[in-house]
């Protein structure tokens, strides 16, 4: 088994066992080759995202963890946040920029929870319909401008 999948099956299994409060996956989730998993996420109790649940689609390529994972919300439930696109991609350095092959899926999820955790108003970014309509599928792709560290 090559180091990527013998990583994904341990960041699997850890996540299967001993899931982080509001955070589950189900293995049926996952792809045959571990490529690609749906994440199961619940809004922070007394946060704004109280009681609502979100899915995160992860993408796993050749490289991780070298290289950070495609990660966006999918589903119609995408959260209405400043750094959240309604296409679901989102703008959080962790997964481009300050990605770093310590990090795993669970670090993520983490940090996406938190991000939601902080927010003060539900509103989308100031951008959403022109970065919607001009955006590729793949938000790697995108050059993000990290400015905004207080949503």
């Amino acid at each position: 088994m090559a180091s990527m999948e013998k990583r994904l099956q341990r960041e699997l299994q850890a996540l299967i066992r001993d899931p982080p409060e509001g955070i589950s996956i189900n293995p049926d989730k996952v792809t045959e080759n571990l490529a690609e998993w749906i994440v199961d996420l619940c809004g922070a109790a007394g946060t704004l995202y109280d009681g609502e649940t979100f899915q995160l689609q992860f993408k796993f390529g050749p490289r991780y963890p070298f290289e950070s994972p495609e990660v966006v919300f999918i589903g119609p439930n995408v959260p209405i946040h400043p750094h959240i696109y309604s296409n679901g991609h989102i703008c959080l350095s962790i997964l481009t920029d300050d990605w770093s092959p310590a990090l795993s899926v669970q670090a993520v999820c983490l940090s996406v929870v938190s991000m939601l955790s902080s927010c003060k108003v539900k509103k989308r970014p100031l951008d959403n319909t022109f970065y919607v309509k001009t955006c590729s599928d793949n938000p790697k792709k995108t050059r993000w401008w990290y400015h905004d560290d207080s949503v």
